[in-house]
């Protein structure tokens, strides 16, 4: 009786962790289909600088996401890194601001990886995309984000 009651359990044990297992398998696979929203703006307030930089750095293969939002000198860009990616951090942020840098030699870059940063972009850009904003309260919204980068860092 006892030794039935053992391999019973066993049993159990065994399904359950090969049940729980087996959904997982396509956890650690990385995917770079990461959702680009491209801001359009109806208002002068041009986003292309903004839209070309989130298409170039998010080809790297350790960004799972990008926000971005510029001015006519400025350009403010966040990037979610994937988990496995995160323990270089400053490294990644280093490489995507100087290729930033070399591809937009006009305008002032800052970049960060602090998923504050990344949810006060997008906050930004979805105003930006819903046209309800205008010039003075972006560029106010614009250095309110860029006091905080530069306070993270």
């Amino acid at each position: 009786m006892n030794k039935r009651v053992n391999i019973g359990l066993f049993l159990i044990v065994i399904i359950g962790l090969v049940s729980g297992c087996a959904g997982n398998q396509n956890q650690f696979a990385t995917t770079n289909d990461a959702n680009i929203v491209k801001v359009h703006t109806s208002k002068p307030i041009d986003q292309s600088v903004a839209n070309q930089a989130k298409e170039k750095v998010i080809k790297e293969e350790e960004i799972s996401g990008v926000k971005a939002v510029n001015t006519d000198k400025e350009l403010l860009l966040a990037v979610k890194v994937n988990q496995f990616d995160r323990f270089r951090l400053k490294k990644i942020e280093k490489k995507v601001k100087s290729d930033l840098e070399k591809a937009y030699p006009d305008h002032k870059i800052e970049v960060s990886t602090d998923s504050k940063m990344y949810l006060e972009l997008e906050q930004l850009e979805q105003k930006l995309q819903k046209d309800k904003t205008n010039m003075k309260t972006l560029k106010k919204e614009f250095d309110k984000i860029k006091s905080l980068m530069k306070e993270k860092a």
